[in-house]
């Protein structure tokens, strides 16, 4: 229970169902952890306040689970490594892969619970002696992107009970509960960045200052000087600080020399591309070639492409048609209608 109004129906609709509940909260970092003054207020301990007042309301036990040590080496950790190395990571994924379906399934396992509930909206089903991760029916709230490192074990101890339910749907449960948190705004931020301001949250978490560079163009000509490649993400165009008599984008980071490359828009757009720590859901493993579509961001409709294994966890990815600034380090889902096939990291 994050606090939050999904997580605290999906609560609600498990009671009705008559299970028996027990409302967690994982308390994933300290304020020293993020760069905050002890002295702060942390707004997490605002949302654990509300989650427990959820979790009275119904008379279900409620606790909170401490995490921070596992959070800040698998979340925190890999996030600021990846931007260190020009990557431009999705940490949400990461707190899924790590936190919600490993840590907190293998404590409630031991805690003799028969599975983990959230609050996402995204659909489990069963068929063909297979568990399916599948989008949920509400598509402009869809996380099963996101999602797409469930193993067939998680998947089988998991309950998504809001995907089949649109978000309004969920704000008026909650609000006939009385639920505290029923008119609560949806996150937007990571959560342990606290301004958006990623490069100020590394500098401050390392206590290493980034070191500016050249801006090049796709032939090598220095075209001016960056503030740190961490600064800067494949697609940005805002926030350069040059000049030019037609719209530049960065392209491209390289921490071997410490360049940031810049490009006009035509050549952000790029058809194939190598994935690795592949997790297949919807089959075992794939030993061909398949069509299927993938999308390489959160908010992109999925694209036609085939997809080639090229080793265990390895695939080529080609798109019918070019795609606009993809990223190393983001995620890309393979879909087959609203069954998601599988997913990996961008190479």
């Amino acid at each position: 229970m994050s606090g939050g109004v999904d997580s605290s129906v999906a609560a609600y609709i498990m009671k009705q169902r008559g299970c028996d509940c027990i409302g967690v909260t994982m308390k994933l970092f300290d304020n020293e952890d993020i760069g905050m003054g002890s002295d702060k207020t942390c707004c997490s301990l605002a949302d654990t306040q509300d989650a427990r007042n959820v979790a009275c309301s119904m008379d279900m036990p409620f606790y909170v689970l401490n995490f921070a040590e596992d959070f800040k080496k698998q979340v925190i950790d890999r996030f600021v490594s990846a931007y260190q190395k020009g990557a431009t990571p999705n940490p949400c994924i990461d707190c899924n892969r790590y936190m919600k379906f490993e840590k907190l399934l293998d404590r409630a396992e031991q805690l003799g619970l028969d599975c983990i509930v959230t609050g996402h909206y995204a659909r489990i089903e069963y068929s063909d002696d297979r568990y399916l991760l599948k989008k949920a029916a509400d598509t402009t709230k869809d996380q099963s992107y996101v999602l797409y490192s469930m193993t067939q074990r998680q998947l089988s101890r998991t309950v998504f009970p809001l995907g089949e339910l649109c978000k309004s749907e969920v704000r008026r449960i909650a609000a006939e509960q009385g639920f505290i948190n029923a008119d609560k705004g949806d996150s937007q931020d990571i959560c342990f960045v606290r301004d958006g301001d990623y490069a100020g949250f590394i500098e401050n978490y390392t206590n290493t200052e980034c070191q500016s560079g050249d801006f090049v163009d796709t032939h090598g000509n220095i075209l001016g000087r960056h503030k740190g490649i961490i600064r800067y993400t494949v697609g940005q165009r805002r926030g350069i600080g040059l000049s030019f008599d037609s719209p530049m984008y960065v392209l491209s980071k390289c921490t071997d020399n410490n360049t940031v490359t810049l490009c006009q828009g035509d050549e952000l757009y790029k058809k194939s591309f190598d994935a690795d720590g592949f997790n297949w859901i919807a089959i075992s493993a794939a030993d061909a070639p398949m069509r299927t579509k993938a999308k390489i961001r959160y908010n992109q409709v999925e694209q036609w492409a085939t997809v080639t294994p090229t080793g265990e966890d390895t695939v080529h990815v080609e798109f019918d048609q070019p795609q606009r600034a993809i990223a190393k380090g983001q995620a890309v889902v393979l879909y087959d209608g609203d069954i998601v096939v599988g997913g990996g990291v961008i190479k």
